[in-house]
């Protein structure tokens, strides 16, 4: 799924944002390498494959969505047995590899010992992808998600070890530690440096907004392979812009407009109306109120009481048109 010698573009796994459809809406760019589901978690007992398939259903197609882009399916939990069989499941439901989130910042999921909560206990980290690594046929990759540590950026070089030594294909880390969460800055230089130390690939994410974030990223961190996702929503257009600067597309991004990517996504949302639950006006607002807030869409206050369909495009076709220039000119 990474070529460890050619340059990849990854799209991020959101919570409750980058389901199926939005999967979907994404592939059809052609910028992405790849894409990794949202994270499935492994509570007292292992996921059936029945789960799996309903919640990545790319599972049924070849690991693809129905624009071509393969799909990884990650997992999360603290428990090695129980990792390992899910793991199990997973591929033999269709996942073609494996992603193991130690990442997850949440308060929720960190105090039932899962994502970020990890970062404290390197050995379990080596423990958990061995097992799921032991797990799995050796031609089936497993990788993990890594934030730099849970309060300390230089507890990355020991975790990321960790998960080389179980048995990890590659790594993504997350230029922040779980205290930072969201909050700035980021340290790609770190990434950087743990890539130094590795012989497996390091993917780097964490704050790509722009093409220059992604040049300043390149640099600090001599990475090969980088993975974004609240950017690509907040600026459509970038995943083309990034995928021009690795060569893997001409770079030429195509005219686009937020009520036609919209409606694409309606499209989509609808070919998984059996798994989706309709939530279609408040998926709108949610990708539009992140394009508020991170890019360059200045109407959100125009749009964000919609409650239907109809309104919704219709404000926002209002707030989007031009203003009309003066008939004639004056003098």
């Amino acid at each position: 799924m990474l070529n460890p010698d050619a340059p990849a573009l990854v799209l991020a796994p959101m919570e409750g944002i980058t389901d199926a459809p939005m999967r979907a809406l994404q592939g059809a760019s052609k910028a992405f390498t790849y894409a990794v589901s949202e994270f499935m978690r492994v509570n007292a007992d292992p996921i059936p494959p029945k789960v799996f398939r309903r919640e990545v259903p790319e599972l049924a197609h070849g690991g693809l969505t129905p624009t071509g882009l393969p799909v990884q399916v990650q997992i999360l939990g603290g428990d090695p047995e129980r990792m390992a069989i899910s793991a199990q499941l997973a591929w033999r439901a269709g996942a073609m590899a494996i992603d193991i989130n130690f990442g997850c910042p949440a308060p929720t999921v960190n105090r039932h010992d899962g994502g970020a909560s990890l970062l404290r206990h390197p050995t379990r980290i080596r423990e958990i992808v061995g097992s799921v690594r032991a797990a799995l046929p050796a031609d089936v990759p497993v990788s993990a998600k890594l934030r730099l540590g849970w309060d300390q950026i230089d507890a990355v070089f020991e975790n990321a070890a960790m998960a080389a030594e179980g048995g990890a294909s590659w790594l993504t880390i997350h230029a922040r530690t779980r205290v930072q969460g969201y909050a700035p800055p980021v340290y790609w230089g770190s990434i950087g440096k743990v890539r130094e130390t590795l012989r497996i690939p390091v993917i780097a994410n964490g704050d790509i907004w722009t093409v220059e974030d992604f040049r300043r990223c390149r640099d600090e961190t001599g990475c090969l392979h980088f993975m974004i996702g609240r950017g690509t929503l907040a600026n459509p257009s970038l995943p083309y812009q990034i995928a021009g600067e690795l060569g893997i597309a001409d770079g030429q991004v195509p005219r686009w407009e937020w009520e036609g990517v919209l409606r694409d996504l309606l499209a989509y949302t609808e070919m998984y109306r059996d798994r989706v639950a309709a939530r279609s006006v408040l998926r709108l607002k949610q990708w539009l109120k992140l394009a508020a807030n991170h890019g360059e869409f200045r109407h959100f206050d125009q749009i964000k009481r919609c409650e239907t369909v109809e309104d919704f495009f219709g404000c926002l076709a209002a707030a989007e048109k031009p203003p009309l220039a003066s008939a004639l000119p004056h003098g």
